[in-house]
């Protein structure tokens, strides 16, 4: 990939392709925790490039307003919220959710508050969430709906990472199976010191696997939502290749566009968001849940993010770079794989050392790479696609629900497709494509 290609797919400010594209789905950008009660202090928000405001009015309704107010610049960030409104603190200009201007001080002509209005993007609260539509209001596609919506509060946890980096090399990273076993060794594969394979016990764990086998075989397939892929592994695969009268162990993967994907565990799914703040920032939101109430507190120690000088939950900043470390204990990596202490952890390192935006001129990609490809073939698309005035692939899919990442062994002669028959194909008459 030239550089050329690589900025067109990773610069999301307006303007850009990949930008209009981000634009035309809706995206979470905050938790409601943020905003606890009407009349709260204002928050301020990056989101594609954007520098906006968040506030939650007296009667409850949110709003995500341009930062800086319309009249002379000033950040509303430091203004008051009260009345049903946001203020500003310079002349007291004030604007409502719906970017209606309630009243400016200085000027008492009736016809300017009529002739203007603030700029506002489109907000909906849901399952502990703040969403946006920023794209263009004919084009609003529908609000969509996630398994996790329908779980009661008690049964879902929500994470969120600020990284410094850019979205795509967490995406990538999300959609690449063959990483997992490899980078998150420790408990994806416990034994790997002593080559005596144990599966991971943890039913919490998204990157336990049931045999030892770090080259999967991948078979994807495009859908309405994006795409999906089946990743195949089994043990002793000596020469590379599968043994078709044996079981297999099968993980699928689907990718919801614009940067979506679902992992899973034993007992509960991982609903994973990438939502580019900036061509060089990105804030993950990971939201778990299960048929159980959750156990955030082993949750974040899995995840790696129970030390305070890394993440804390009182600013959701990744802080582990180059100055202190990437945080490794590289005296633990002759028992520890990574000397990173989690998973989450291990793969911000990675986003985090891939640099600000990822230089893809230099890679030489693999058959393991498949999936990497195809989410960049796809957000290609997607950019031609609002070009040329139309929709962006999945934009109009709004129900998520029934969207699964199954995670189990298969009997010789079973399909993986049988396994999430409710995954729409793109064409059902097109074969699928195998990378071996």
């Amino acid at each position: 990939m030239n550089n050329e290609k690589n900025l067109y797919l990773c610069q999301v400010g307006p303007g850009t392709p990949m930008g209009a594209v981000m634009r035309r789905y809706w995206m979470p950008f905050a938790l409601s925790a943020d905003l606890p009660d009407p009349d709260h202090a204002p928050i301020r928000v990056r989101l594609f490039g954007e520098e906006l405001v968040a506030f939650r009015d007296t009667q409850g309704n949110v709003g995500l307003i341009d930062e800086y107010c319309m009249h002379r610049g000033v950040s509303l960030a430091v203004g008051r919220v009260e009345d049903g409104g946001i203020r500003c603190l310079y002349h007291g200009w004030k604007f409502g959710v719906d970017g209606t201007i309630q009243d400016t001080p200085n000027n008492c002509d009736p016809r300017l508050r009529a002739r203007l209005k603030a700029p506002v993007y489109k907000v909906r609260e849901e399952a502990g969430l703040l969403w946006a539509y920023m794209g263009p209001p004919v084009a609003e596609p529908p609000f969509r709906r996630f398994a996790f919506m329908e779980a009661p509060e008690t049964h879902r946890t929500i994470f969120r990472i600020y990284q410094r980096a850019n979205y795509l090399q967490l995406v990538e990273q999300g959609s690449d199976s063959s990483h997992v076993a490899i980078l998150h060794s420790n408990v994806a594969r416990p034994g790997w010191l002593t080559k005596t394979f144990t599966p991971s016990t943890d039913a919490l764990n998204p990157a336990a696997f049931a045999v030892e086998d770090n080259a999967p075989a991948l078979e994807l397939e495009d859908t309405r939502f994006g795409f999906h892929y089946a990743a195949f592994r089994q043990e002793n695969r000596s020469d590379g290749k599968f043994d078709e009268t044996r079981e297999k162990h099968v993980r699928i993967y689907p990718f919801l566009m614009p940067t979506i994907r679902f992992i899973p565990a034993s007992k509960v799914l991982f609903t994973v968001f990438e939502v580019p703040m900036d061509d060089t920032n990105t804030a993950t939101f990971i939201v778990i849940c299960g048929d159980q109430p959750t156990d955030r507190t082993h949750l974040r120690q899995l995840l790696g993010l129970d030390d305070a000088r890394y993440w804390s939950e009182e600013d959701n900043h990744f802080r582990a770079d180059w100055t202190n470390g990437m945080g490794q204990d590289r005296s633990k990596m002759s028992q520890d794989w990574s000397g990173l202490p989690g998973v989450a952890f291990e793969d911000a390192v990675m986003g985090v050392a891939a640099g600000l935006i990822c230089n893809r001129t230099k890679e030489h990609l693999v058959g393991a790479d498949a999936a990497v490809v195809r989410v960049r073939r796809l957000l290609r698309e997607a950019a031609e696609a609002v070009t040329e005035g139309g929709v962006p692939r999945g934009a109009d899919y709004a129900d998520c629900t029934g969207l699964r990442a199954p995670d189990q062994m298969i009997a010789p002669g079973v399909h993986w497709k049988e396994l999430v028959p409710q995954h729409t194909a793109d064409d059902e008459t097109a074969p699928v494509e195998g990378q071996r």
